[in-house]
């Protein structure tokens, strides 16, 4: 057995898109990155990475190479799974993100991952929480957060 986690944050800017779980969220900011700033999937990326101790998202896909520059992070994860040698039992997602409420999206992100991971998606959960109005960028809605933990065999 395999365990993994990951984490990532990102800022929030205007004229940005906000990419959770590979599908676009409507709202008015978006993630300010290097790629397109998926910070879910930049998560996964690092707990798959972690349960093999392959290193982690920066040391494969460095934010000064500009091959990576705009870089859709599906493609860094299906990069990721070529290699990946093991079979995912099990994956526990947390966002942390003021507004948009993410309740509306839970599903359709479940299945967004269910999809790229080729896995059921009642073996992916997905929560949201708020910062409610404190811990300063997260509390103004100026901030993204998540974190993943996996299982794997």
């Amino acid at each position: 057995m395999r365990i993994g986690s990951g984490y990532d944050i990102h800022r929030l800017a205007s004229g940005r898109k906000l990419m959770l779980g590979g599908i676009e969220i409507p709202s008015t900011k978006g993630e300010e990155a290097h790629s397109d700033g998926d910070v879910l999937l930049h998560a996964l990326i690092d707990a798959l990475l972690g349960s093999e101790a392959n290193g982690d998202i920066g040391s494969h896909f460095p934010p000064c190479d500009p091959e990576w520059k705009d870089a859709d992070s599906r493609k860094l994860l299906e990069t990721v799974l070529k290699e990946y040698k093991h079979r995912l039992i099990n994956i526990d997602c947390t966002i942390l993100l003021e507004r948009p409420k993410l309740r509306p999206h839970i599903d359709a992100i479940r299945a967004s991952l269910a999809d790229l991971l080729a896995m059921d998606p009642a073996d992916i959960s997905v929560k949201a929480k708020t910062a409610e109005g404190c811990l300063a960028e997260f509390g103004t809605g100026d901030a993204v957060a998540a974190s993943v933990t996996l299982l794997a065999e």
